[in-house]
C-alpha cells in the first residue's frame, strides 16, 4: 500500500533558515567582538610592552671597548701602544650551523686543519648572546678581499678594525712590561660584564696585568638602527669611552740594553734601582722571548719551544728565580750583629780555615783553606771571611738573626706593582718545626749566617736588603710604575724603616763593602779599576748542588748547570749611592769573577756620561757653558 505524500511546509523551512541565518550573524559578530578586543588589548592596552619589543628588534645597543693606555719608560720611549688591525669576527647566534660556516672560512682563506680546531675552541669559550667572537687576527689584504667575494656563503661573519697591542721594544721588557692575551673563561666570570663588554683581550702577566683596571679604562655605548640581517643603518645615540691611563715606567731602556749586553748572552738576572725613590731602573731576565707572540694567540708548537726549553725563557728570574744568597746577605748580618751588640767593629776572630762549634768535631769550612788569621768586621766583609760570620751567626742565634733579615726584606714580598714577586723564603726555627717536623740544630744556623741552608731569596730582594744598606735602613718599596696619568703610585702599606741604636754602624758596614771593591785585599778588586767613583760591593756564590764534608769543589767534575751560581750585589757612589744594583749568573761559579763585571758595566752605564766621564750629577766636572758671541 503506498504511503500517502507530505505537503512541503514551506514556513517552517523558512523560519529555520532565518534561524540559522541569525545564529551565523551572531556568531561573526561576537568573532569581530573578540577580534576587536583582542587589537584593542594590544594596541592600546599593551601598546607600550609592544612597541618596546619593536624597538628593541630595530636599536641595538653595542659596546664601544676604549682605547689601552701607552705605556712609556722614563725617557718617553714607547714601550707598549696600540696598533691597527682587521680580524675576522663571527656572531654565532647569526651564523645558523656555525660549524659549517667555519668549515666554509678554512676552505676560502686556505688555512690548516689545526686552525679550525683553534676557531671552534674560540667560538665555545664563554661569551654573552650576540657578542661578535674574534676568530682570526691580524688578516692580510688577500683574505680580506677573499671574504668580501664570499660574504653570501659566510652569514653571522665580518671583517672589523680594530686596535691591537703591540710591543715595539721586542723582547727588552717582556719579563716586566709583561703581555696581553684573550680573556679566557676563568677571567670572564671574574671581570665586569659591562665594562669589558666587547673587549677580548686582558692583561697576563707584569705591568700589563698589575695595572690592569688603570689601563684598561670605561667601555662606551651606542645605540644603533638595524635591518633584519642585523647590519647597522645609523647610529642613534653615542657615549664615548674613556681611554685608558698612560703609565710611565721607571725603567730606562738605555740601561735595560747595557745590562742585557753586560750579561752576554748567559743566564741569569739584571736588577738595578734608585735607593732614594725605590725606582726600578732595570730589569732584565734572560733569556727573553717576544711578548707581542702572545697578544693574538700564540701557536701550539711556538709556545711549546718556549715552555719545553731547558733555558727557561718564559721564566722570570728577577722575581720568581729563588736562590741561595750567599755571601750578598754579609753586611746586613753584620748590621743584625753591631746593632745587637754581640759584636763591635773591632772585635776579632781568629779563622785558621774553618770554624767549630763548642764540643762538636764538625768542621765549617773558610772559602780560604789556610786562613785569613786575626779578622775584624771591616776585614770580614772586604774578605768574606766565612769563618767570621759562622761566629757571628752562632752568636746571635737563629731567632735574632731571622727577626733582623725579615726587616730587610728577606722571607717577604718586597716591591709595590710586581704581580708575580715570590716572597722567598727566611727559615726559622718555626718554620722547620711547622714544615719538616724537627728541631733547629745549631749547624743550621751557622750556614745560615753565610747565605746558605735553606734560606731563599729573588734578585730583588737581594738588591732591596743592598738598598737598605746604602740608604741606611729607609725603606722604598721597589716599584716599575714612575707615573700614572701624571700621578705618582701611592704605598698603601709601606713597610717600616730599620733604626739602628747606632746609626754609625751603617757607616762601617758601609767602608766594608767598599773594601771588597777598593781594598788591597779586596775580593772583587779587579771590577773596580779604573772606576771613577767609590763602588761598595759584595760577592757571593750560591751552591747548586751540595759537596761532601772536607771535599773541595773542582768543576771539571761537575756538569754545566750543576755549577754554583754566581752573584753580586753593590751601590755607588758610595758615600751618596744613586744606583743598586744585583747580578744573579747562572752557573756563573764566581761572585767577585764574573758577577761584579756585570755590576760595574751597568754603573758605567748609569753615572757616566758619553764622553766616559762622570756626569755632573753624580759628582763629575761641570759641562762646558755654551760661549755666546758676545763673550768671544
Amino acid at each position: 500500500m503506498t504511503q500517502p505524500i507530505r505537503i512541503k511546509d514551506h514556513e517552517k523551512d523558512a523560519r529555520l533558515v532565518r534561524a540559522r541565518v541569525v545564529f551565523g550573524a551572531i556568531m561573526v559578530v561576537a568573532l569581530i567582538g573578540v577580534l576587536i578586543a583582542r587589537l584593542y588589548f594590544l594596541q592600546v592596552i599593551q601598546y607600550d610592552y609592544h612597541s618596546t619589543l619593536s624597538e628593541n628588534n630595530r636599536v641595538h645597543v653595542q659596546p664601544i671597548p676604549p682605547t689601552r693606555g701607552l705605556i712609556f719608560d722614563r725617557n718617553g720611549v714607547v714601550v707598549a701602544d696600540n696598533r691597527p688591525s682587521f680580524s675576522l669576527s663571527m656572531t654565532r647566534e647569526r651564523s645558523g650551523d656555525w660549524q659549517q660556516v667555519l668549515d666554509v672560512i678554512v676552505e676560502v682563506l686556505q688555512l690548516t686543519p689545526e686552525d679550525r680546531v683553534i676557531f671552534e675552541k674560540r667560538m665555545r669559550q664563554g661569551r654573552r648572546p650576540f657578542e661578535p667572537v674574534p676568530i682570526l687576527f691580524e688578516l692580510t689584504e688577500e683574505q680580506i678581499a677573499r671574504i668580501a667575494v664570499n660574504q653570501f656563503r659566510l652569514p653571522g661573519v665580518e671583517v672589523v678594525a680594530q686596535l691591537v697591542r703591540h710591543y715595539p721594544q721586542g723582547p727588552h721588557f717582556a719579563h716586566s712590561v709583561g703581555y696581553m692575551g684573550r680573556i679566557n673563561e676563568k677571567e670572564l666570570k671574574t671581570l665586569d660584564p659591562v665594562n669589558y663588554s666587547g673587549t677580548h683581550h686582558i692583561g697576563k702577566t707584569g705591568i700589563e696585568r698589575f695595572y690592569e683596571p688603570e689601563l684598561h679604562g670605561q667601555v662606551g655605548y651606542e645605540e644603533v638602527e638595524t635591518n633584519a640581517r642585523g647590519r647597522v643603518l645609523r647610529v642613534l645615540k653615542r657615549t664615548d669611552p674613556v681611554p685608558g691611563k698612560d703609565i710611565v715606567l721607571s725603567l730606562d731602556i738605555k740601561l735595560q740594553e747595557a745590562a742585557e749586553m753586560a750579561l752576554g748572552g748567559r743566564r741569569g738576572a739584571v736588577v738595578a734601582l734608585d735607593p732614594k725613590t725605590g725606582e726600578v731602573l732595570a730589569m732584565v731576565s734572560q733569556p727573553s722571548f717576544d711578548p707581542n707572540l702572545f697578544v693574538t694567540g700564540i701557536s701550539f708548537k711556538a709556545y711549546a719551544e718556549l715552555r719545553d726549553s731547558i733555558d727557561r725563557p718564559l721564566f722570570n728570574r728577577v722575581l720568581r728565580g729563588l736562590y741561595p744568597p750567599g755571601s750578598t746577605i754579609k753586611p746586613a748580618v753584620a748590621i743584625a750583629g753591631l746593632d745587637a751588640g754581640v759584636v763591635t767593629a773591632s772585635s776579632r776572630v781568629y779563622d785558621p780555615g774553618y770554624y767549630m762549634l763548642p764540643n762538636y768535631d764538625h768542621k765549617y769550612r773558610n772559602w780560604n783553606r789556610t786562613g785569613d788569621g786575626y779578622v775584624d768586621l771591616d776585614t770580614a766583609i772586604m774578605r768574606s771571611n766565612d769563618t767570621y760570620f759562622y761566629d757571628l751567626a752562632h752568636k746571635l742565634g737563629i731567632d735574632r738573626l731571622s727577626a733582623y733579615m725579615g726587616k730587610f726584606g728577606l722571607g717577604q714580598k718586597v716591591s709595590l706593582d710586581m704581580f708575580e714577586e715570590s716572597p722567598g723564603l727566611m727559615p726559622s726555627r718555626e718554620w722547620k718545626r711547622a714544615t719538616r717536623r724537627q728541631a733547629w740544630f745549631p749547624g743550621e744556623t751557622l750556614i745560615l749566617g753565610i747565605g746558605q741552608g735553606y734560606m731563599q731569596a729573588t734578585p730583588l730582594q737581594l738588591a732591596q736588603a743592598t738598598a737598605l744598606v746604602a740608604n741606611k735602613g729607609v725603606w722604598n718599596r721597589p716599584h716599575l710604575a714612575k707615573t700614572i696619568e701624571g700621578e705618582k703610585p701611592v704605598d698603601d702599606n709601606p713597610i717600616p724603616d730599620i733604626v739602628l741604636r747606632d746609626p754609625s754602624d751603617w757607616t762601617k758596614v758601609n767602608h766594608g763593602m767598599q773594601q771588597v771593591m777598593h781594598g788591597a785585599r779586596g775580593t772583587a778588586r779587579k771590577a773596580a779599576i779604573g772606576a771613577q767613583y767609590r763602588i761598595a760591593g759584595k760577592s757571593g756564590t750560591a751552591q747548586v748542588v751540595a759537596i761532601k764534608q772536607g771535599e773541595k769543589y773542582d768543576r771539571s767534575k761537575v756538569q754545566e748547570r750543576h755549577r754554583d751560581h754566581a752573584l753580586f750585589v753593590g751601590f755607588a757612589p758610595a758615600d751618596d749611592p744613586k744606583i743598586v744594583v744585583a747580578v744573579m749568573v747562572e752557573n756563573g761559579e764566581s761572585g767577585s769573577g764574573v758577577a761584579a763585571p756585570v755590576v760595574r758595566q751597568v754603573m758605567d752605564a748609569w753615572l757616566l756620561a758619553e764622553d766616559g766621564r762622570l756626569k755632573p750629577e753624580y759628582g763629575g766636572p761641570p759641562s762646558s757653558p755654551e760661549v755666546t758671541a758676545s763673550e768671544e
